[in-house]
Formats: C-alpha cells, structure tokens, sequence
C-alpha cells in the first residue's frame, strides 16, 4: 500500500495550518515594521513643515501685499488686459479640461484686477458726486 503525497508538502510535515503560521508572522512583523517606518518618516516630515509654516505665511503675505499695491498703482489699461487675459485664460482651461481647482485659481487674479477696476470707478464716482454737490 502506497500513499500519495503532495509534491509542494514535505513528508512528517504537519497540517497546512501548521506551516503557513510562521511565514504569516513574519509577513506581519515586516508589514508592520514598514508601516512604523513610514509613519515615522511622515512625522518628521509634518514636523519641518510645522518649523517652516511661519516663515511661509510671512513670505505668502509680503507677496500679496506686493501684488495688491502694484494693482493699486497699475494703470486703469493694466487692469483691463490683465483681468480679460486672466478671463480668457481661465475659460481656455475650462474648455480644454482642467480641473476645477485650476480654473479657480486662474479666476483669482481676475477677479483681484475686475475688483480693482470697480474701486476706482466707485471713488472717481464718489469725488465727482462731491463736487456736483457743492462738497
């Protein structure tokens, strides 16, 4: 009488159970020392990030502050173009597929120049209200 064996079991091995709990454990001691490794690397990444945040937010500020007051000054031509290129510019992005978030942010200096165009208008409004008024 002969029996038959697997040709991927070892004879005098055990149950399929018995055999597959050793490899299992060291996949999940590899699984979870490459999960505490990358969470370790995320921190120390969220930590520099932390670190700089304040020297971006004042370097973020300088610059608007910047472009706010070169819209100010810039010329009521300036603000013109600039605000239908930013437009066409956002509506070419629309059109060919861009995100949302794309399309948005390219809207924002537009609508920053459309802004400042409307200021002036309402002040030189204003001023020549005054004098018809006699003020």
């Amino acid at each position: 009488m002969t029996t038959r064996t697997d040709p991927g079991t070892k004879a005098g091995a055990g149950s399929d159970a018995a055999t597959s709990r050793p490899v299992e454990s060291g996949r999940s001691a590899a699984i979870g020392g490459a999960v505490a490794d990358a969470a370790g690397t995320v921190k120390g990444v969220a930590d520099a990030a932390a670190a700089r945040l304040p020297e971006v937010a004042a370097t973020t500020r300088t610059a608007i502050e910047d472009a706010n007051r070169q819209l100010r000054t810039g010329s009521d031509e300036m603000l013109t173009v600039g605000s239908a290129l930013s437009f066409g510019l956002a509506g070419g992005l629309l059109l060919g597929g861009a995100s949302r978030f794309v399309v948005a942010a390219a809207l924002v200096p537009a609508a920053m120049m459309a802004l400042a165009m409307l200021d002036r208008s309402n002040r030189s409004r204003s001023s020549v209200d005054r004098l018809v008024q006699g003020g």
